[in-house]
């Protein structure tokens, strides 16, 4: 695994990145994340440019963020270049170390403005926003994208050399199509293609579920970082084991105590910083958090039956306590304590 990865001016370290999830990578989990350690770079979700200048409220909503997740990129989609310019000097003026242009995003509602991979037939109009956006802003700008639309219109390698001649910092694959969605296999072997064909910093993404992916895919693929999304959900210590597996071949497994610290400093990191339907958020999350626990289908039924936040997380400490003796007094509150297995 690649030590680093130098993006314009801004070093990663390491040559990870948490990819941007629509509701899901907001302030809380990326710092969560953050706190977990082995992530270089944490990505906002993708926010509308469009949005973002007529509603100020979508600043605060999808762009706020704390000193202690830099590095941090933020992703924008939309169509027309000046106003993503605008957005982009926006995102400039806020702090961002990066600013990120979303050309993957394959929800209908989204393809059909025109935004996500829905450019990816329309090169040239990709080239204009490559040079609007590039000009307006001194942070390094990359783009995430899909290899094309379809299997018949692959157009990674195209796009990459188009990025790279516009003057943008680095280039993300995920190496599906738009068509695929997030099914069927990633093909790497089109990431392979798109190092080969550009120098700048070229980060894979596409079925990293464990760190022995992410080691194969930086084999197979030459890339110069990973990105990893969907896995980081289910298991937020993905990064600290491809940390430690690039290190020493090896890597821990947590263990119900872990898993236990785990969901209680998430729940009561939403909790603390009074995030807006943090309920519906801990439900949603269960799910994923859920993943490996022993009976974890009753503590799911537990957290979905429960009606607040705070009653959410005393079901958590009830079902740990009784499933593997695992107290609050001594699981402690910070999420610093994650850091230890």
């Amino acid at each position: 695994m690649p030590a680093s990865i130098r993006i314009g001016g801004v070093e990663i370290r390491p040559a990870t990145v948490l990819a941007p999830m629509s509701g899901v990578t907001d302030t809380v989990f990326r710092r969560f994340i953050r706190e977990m350690g082995g992530c270089g770079l944490l990505m906002t979700e993708f926010t509308s440019a469009d949005g973002l200048l007529r509603d100020k409220r979508v600043l605060g909503r999808y762009l706020h963020f704390y000193d202690d997740e830099h590095p941090i990129s933020a992703q924008l989609f939309g169509s027309d270049p000046q106003v993503l310019a605008d957005a982009a000097r926006m995102v400039e003026d806020l702090g961002f170390d990066l600013v990120d242009l979303n050309l993957g995003c394959p929800a209908k509602k989204v393809v059909k403005c025109n935004g996500g991979s829905g450019l990816l037939r329309d090169l040239p109009h990709i080239g204009q926003i490559f040079e609007t956006v590039r000009a307006a802003v001194k942070i390094p700008f990359t783009v995430k994208f899909r290899a094309g639309w379809n299997d018949q219109e692959i157009v990674c390698v195209e796009l990459a050399k188009l990025a790279e001649s516009c003057g943008l910092a680095a280039v993300a694959l995920h190496a599906r199509t738009r068509e695929q969605g997030y099914a069927g296999t990633a093909r790497w072997e089109w990431i392979a293609a798109v190092k080969h064909a550009v120098g700048i910093p070229v980060v894979g993404n596409g079925d990293i579920r464990t760190p022995e992916d992410a080691a194969a895919m930086v084999a197979q693929t030459g890339c110069d970082a990973v990105m990893v999304g969907r896995t980081a959900a289910s298991n937020p210590w993905i990064f600290r084991q491809i940390a430690q597996f690039g290190a020493g071949g090896g890597y821990e497994q947590p263990t119900e105590a872990d898993r236990y610290r785990m969901i209680r400093t998430y729940f009561r990191m939403l909790i603390e910083e009074e995030m807006p339907g943090a309920a519906g958020k801990m439900k949603q999350f269960a799910s994923w958090f859920t993943h490996g626990v022993a009976s974890g289908a009753h503590l799911r039924k537990a957290i979905y039956e429960a009606r607040t936040e705070q009653e959410i997380l005393a079901r958590v400490e009830e079902f740990f306590e009784s499933a593997v003796g695992c107290r609050p007094s001594v699981v402690g509150q910070s999420a610093v304590a994650l850091r230890s297995p």
